[in-house]
This record gives structure tokens, C-alpha cells and sequence, in this order.
């Protein structure tokens, strides 16, 4: 009687060991994915984006001939006014951390908390960066954890430099528009690199709401958040 289950629970243990064992190199492949990418990026300039691709969706079901705006600026050809206020308005210690602000997340943890519902992020850069280039805007526990594992991959195989570039370039403004380039001139009839310290912190306060903002640009709100960019570039720093 004995041997039948022994064997039986021998049984359950190989499968159990063999699915598992799937599983893993399921997920080391899937992970590898994002890493091949990352790397090739190092060295490449990506095309649509996740983000870019659903927005682009969302535009074709209204307008089948919708086109995204978006033309690629080196980071030299960046105006280091903009460089400046996204960091400020987005990612003060982007030059200083790797890749997590942990200090900002516990503040916006204890912000949520007070408010009793989601008001602050405290994603850096790099988060973002992750999570507009790969993923959806599903807000699940196995996202968050994934946006992680990309954030540090982006951190492990590129420099500053590289992230804030692709991120500039990849940043949404506004209804079909992405990036510094196309931003510059849909809103200033300018370049990225023509941008002066008011236009450029303009911009970088838009980031968080830019479809709301292309329409309400009179905001107080806005202008205001504007200023207090405008005064704080000084203090950014550059990577």
C-alpha cells in the first residue's frame, strides 16, 4: 500500500518540478526580451512605443488616417533649458539615483495616505521610461513589478544621458504629439534646441496632464507651476 502512493507522490513531485522549471526559463526568455531591446536601444533609436502605439490606436478609431507627430532630436539638438525643467518638474535626483527614488516614493506613499487616494507617483524618469516604452496602463501588482525589473535593466545597460534622451523623445504633449521636436514646434513653431527657459519649463509643466493641458494652456494652475520650474532650473543637473 505504501509503495503505490510513494511512487504516486514521487509523481507529484517530478511534475511539479518539471512546471516549475518551465516556468522559470518561460521567465528568464520573457525577461530577456526587454533586455535585447534595451541593449539594442543603447546604440538605436526606438519607433513607437507601447504608450505610443495605443494612443495612436485610440486616434485611428476616431480618424483612421491619424498619424502620430514625432520627429527624433539628438541630445545635443535638445535645448538644455528643457533637459533642465523635466528634471525639476519630473525627476530632481535623476542624475544621483539608480533608477528609484526611494525617499520621493515614501513621500508620495504618505501623501496617498493622508488624501485617501491615489494624488502622487514618485516615479522617476527611468520609471516612466520603462513603463511608456514596454507596458500598458494597467495598474496591477505583476505591472508594477515588471515596470521594476525594466527600470533596472534601462539603468544597468545605459547611461543617464541615453535615458533622458530617449525619454525626451518619447514624452507625450499632447494629442498625437511626442517628443521635444514635434512638441517645440507644435507649440512654439520652434526646435527642441530653440527653446529658451520659459518655453521649455512651460513644457516640462504639461507633462503630467498634457491633454488637458494642449486644451487649457491658460490655466492658472499651469502657469504658476510654470514659474516655480522656471526657478528651480538652476539647481538641475544635467547628466
Amino acid at each position: 500500500m505504501l509503495k503505490p502512493i510513494s511512487r504516486m507522490l514521487a509523481s507529484l513531485w517530478k511534475a511539479f518540478c518539471y512546471t516549475l522549471g518551465v516556468v522559470f526559463i518561460a521567465l528568464l526568455l520573457y525577461q530577456g526580451w526587454f533586455a535585447a531591446h534595451i541593449w539594442y536601444w543603447v546604440g538605436h533609436n526606438p519607433g513607437n512605443t507601447s504608450f505610443m502605439q495605443a494612443r495612436l490606436e485610440r486616434l485611428r478609431a476616431k480618424n483612421p488616417n491619424a498619424v502620430l507627430k514625432q520627429r527624433w532630436a539628438s541630445y545635443a539638438r535638445i535645448s538644455d533649458e528643457l533637459k533642465r525643467a523635466v528634471i525639476v518638474a519630473e525627476d530632481a535626483k535623476f542624475s544621483e539615483h539608480d533608477g528609484f527614488d526611494w525617499e520621493g516614493i515614501q513621500k508620495a506613499m504618505e501623501k496617498n495616505q493622508r488624501r485617501g487616494r491615489v494624488v502622487a507617483g514618485g516615479s522617476t524618469i527611468s520609471q516612466q521610461l520603462a513603463k511608456n516604452l514596454f507596458l500598458s496602463g494597467e495598474k496591477s501588482l505583476w505591472r508594477k513589478g515588471q515596470e521594476a525589473v525594466i527600470t533596472w535593466m534601462l539603468e544597468m545597460l545605459m547611461d543617464k544621458e541615453r535615458i533622458l534622451e530617449i525619454y525626451l523623445n518619447i514624452a507625450e504633449w499632447g494629442e498625437g504629439v511626442f517628443g521635444a521636436e514635434a512638441a517645440a514646434r507644435h507649440y512654439y513653431n520652434t526646435s527642441a534646441a530653440g527653446l529658451n527657459a520659459e518655453q521649455a519649463a512651460q513644457l516640462a509643466a504639461m507633462l503630467p496632464r498634457p491633454l488637458y493641458y494642449e486644451r487649457n494652456r491658460g490655466s492658472e494652475f499651469l502657469q504658476r507651476y510654470s514659474e516655480t520650474i522656471r526657478a528651480r532650473m538652476p539647481s538641475a543637473q544635467l547628466p
